[in-house]
């Protein structure tokens, strides 16, 4: 049985690839400090394959000590989002980049280290974006995820996945993602007003990344060394035509167009997951899915307040 370390594998994305993990036979270890006093894995502790550990990344003793006992390290555990590293820059390098750094140090040729990162480090294209296209980061969050990236790669062990942007119900929810966002005031608010409506984005579900971590494990040899981006392909699409799939969900939603402010994202771009798609993987959730799954979960937590739900 595999032995898979989750840093921050308590948060948004991590609480779904642990329970993807455990009912995949795997051994499964979290470090994560709760800053957000989320209690998303409590449900998992029922399995004596999981283990919790209340820790930070930047304890570097303890970090290397659960490095040294696992066979797939997944460093999960940042700060996300331009708001929020923004206001942390220090920290923001510290978690996102050093803990990585250290890790690839620490690990030997015999473990397998997957990191996530982001298209958002593509930032603004009109070419269609493939694994060869340059980075072009607009945010401190871009660039320490890019760093860490590279010092994955130039290990020589190890797999990076540029995620689209992530939608779909989670054990730690996020309300700040653009998806999640455009659901939730649509439910709450009945209107969207959108900046820059034309601006290109991928999306990609939470549970499809979590499937594609899996995928990574199980293909390791044959993809070790390489970045791949994951999104879905039916889902390049503007800010304006997400607005409209949900406005199919939501009738009553009324979409404003402001052309007399900017963005503070200036992500925008189509991108092909054509490499990924040549292993053989397939995503199992279309945006629509996502949509009507946040619609149902909304209906569940809307009596809470947004700031419950949000990394910013």
């Amino acid at each position: 049985m595999k032995k898979v370390l989750i840093t921050g594998g308590a948060g948004y994305l991590g609480s779904v690839l642990t329970e993807v993990l455990l009912n995949n036979g795997y051994n499964v270890t979290i470090i994560d400090n709760l800053l957000y006093k989320q209690t998303s894995v409590a449900p998992f502790t029922y399995n004596k394959n999981f283990n919790f550990i209340l820790g930070d990344v930047t304890d570097n003793t303890l970090l290397k000590k659960l490095v040294e006992e696992n066979d797939v390290i997944i460093p999960l555990a940042a700060i996300v989002g331009m708001p929020a590293c923004k206001s942390q820059p220090e920290l923001t390098i510290k978690i996102n980049y050093e803990q990585v750094k250290n890790i690839t140090k620490w690990a030997t040729k015999n473990q397998m280290i997957l990191i996530p990162n982001t298209n958002s480090q593509y930032g603004s294209s009109t070419e269609i974006i493939t694994e060869d296209s340059p980075f072009k980061p607009l945010s401190l969050y871009a660039e320490t995820k890019c760093d860490a990236e590279k010092s994955v790669l130039d290990s020589g062990n190890g797999i990076a996945l540029r995620l689209a942007t992530v939608f779909g119900m989670s054990y730690r929810m996020r309300t700040d993602l653009l998806v999640n966002d455009f659901v939730y005031k649509a439910m709450t608010d009945g209107y969207l007003v959108l900046f820059e409506s034309h601006f290109i984005r991928n999306y990609i579900h939470i549970r499809d990344i979590a499937n594609t971590f899996l995928f990574m494990i199980h293909n390791y040899e044959k993809c070790n060394n390489n970045a791949y981006n994951v999104g879905l392909t039916t889902a390049n699409c503007t800010k304006l035509e997400l607005a409209q799939k949900i406005q199919k969900f939501i009738p009553d939603l009324v979409i404003v167009e402001n052309n007399f402010k900017q963005d503070f994202d200036q992500r925008n771009y189509m991108v092909s997951n054509s490499k990924l798609e040549s292993l053989g993987w397939l995503p199992n959730f279309t945006l629509e899915d996502g949509i009507n799954e946040l619609i149902s979960g909304y209906n569940l937590i809307n009596k809470f307040k947004n700031k419950d739900f949000t990394n910013l």
